[in-house]
């Protein structure tokens, strides 16, 4: 599964994507807007979104690109490791809902 991280501190980037590989993810991770970013949601199964770590511009970017893909949007305010290792195996097992 590809999934896109957009938000969260850049210190725990290489944690994030730690914890996709144990997960068996894809995982693409965007810590402010980027001119690629639209592209790398589009071609992705979901978009998890630390809201407390974004601007607004680049929130409304991604939920606006992933919503017109048909892509699942999972918001968090928190950008903890605990939080995404959840999400991710939330995921895999189909049980958790967007929102």
């Amino acid at each position: 599964m590809s999934i896109v991280v957009v938000g969260g501190m850049d210190r725990l980037e290489r944690h994030y994507r730690r914890e996709a590989e144990k997960l068996g993810h894809q995982l693409q991770v965007f810590n402010s807007a980027s001119a690629r970013m639209s592209a790398r949601i589009q071609g992705s199964d979901a978009l998890v979104l630390f809201t407390n770590k974004i601007s607004h511009k680049a929130r409304n970017e991604a939920v606006a690109t992933a919503r017109k893909s048909g892509i699942p949007v999972y918001m968090y305010h928190s950008c903890g490791l605990c939080t995404l290792r959840d999400c991710l195996q939330c995921l895999g097992c189909g049980e958790h809902s967007p929102g």
